[in-house]
């Protein structure tokens, strides 16, 4: 499987081409965001690890370049800036997921594996979902209800996504959590109740349903969303 590492630092550059090699992947190196562009925009890459503060294109605009061109690779962000004002940046301009340095290569990998299992551009297409008059069509990472689209984040989509393939089975939080984030997310299972507040208030409340349902308090389960 092919990584691009878009990144000017050449000692993380080099770090991380040696790591993924040894895991077996093969890797190309951008130095900077034109060529990150560039290389993302013709070759299907399994994902893209893209660094923020590069010469040339800064990485939100690489990345919001690529969604407009309707690339769909997954693309994990690396940069050294922290806060969560940055991290919605990255995320709203169409990033999976967004990793600060200094960070432990064994959670690199392990995000980015949790990214390439939810696919991207290599990925064979999913037939829509359906769940009473709600849809989820993956492969165009669309939502709506009957005729009504509805707006949802990068990562609002995937937790719907995941409990949308359960087939109306119960998924906990921490089952969520490790389908969605990868298990070594370090915020714990108490996020997956953020974003299914968001789902209900986006999906649920403006069309009077109620299809995130929760059971025994820990776990949620997707039905046909009844009023």
């Amino acid at each position: 499987m092919e990584i691009l590492v878009v990144e000017d630092d050449q000692q993380v550059a080099t770090a991380l081409r040696r790591g993924l090699e040894a895991e077996g992947y093969t890797v190309d190196i951008a130095p900077d965001g034109i060529t990150g562009l560039r290389l993302a925009e013709r070759h299907q890459y399994q994902a893209v690890v893209l660094d923020i503060m590069l010469p040339g294109l800064n990485g939100y605009r690489v990345c919001a370049e690529l969604r407009t061109a309707g690339v769909a690779t997954p693309i994990l962000m690396l940069t050294a800036k922290n806060g969560e004002y940055d991290e919605a940046e990255g995320l709203d301009t169409g990033a999976d997921d967004y990793l600060t340095k200094p960070f432990s290569y064994v959670v690199f990998m392990a995000r980015l594996r949790a990214l390439i299992r939810r696919g991207g551009a290599g990925s064979a297409p999913d037939t829509v979902l359906h769940a009473g008059d709600l849809w989820l069509d993956p492969g165009a990472r669309r939502c709506g209800r009957g005729e009504a689209q509805i707006s949802l984040t990068t990562r609002e989509f995937d937790v719907l996504l995941c409990l949308a393939r359960s087939g109306g089975q119960v998924r906990s939080k921490t089952e969520i959590l490790g389908e969605v984030w990868d298990m070594a997310y370090d915020s714990g299972p108490a996020i997956v109740e953020v974003y299914v507040s968001a789902l209900r208030r986006k999906i649920d409340a403006p069309f009077g349903r109620h299809s995130i349902e929760t059971v025994r308090g820990a776990e949620y389960r997707l039905a046909d969303g009844g009023a």
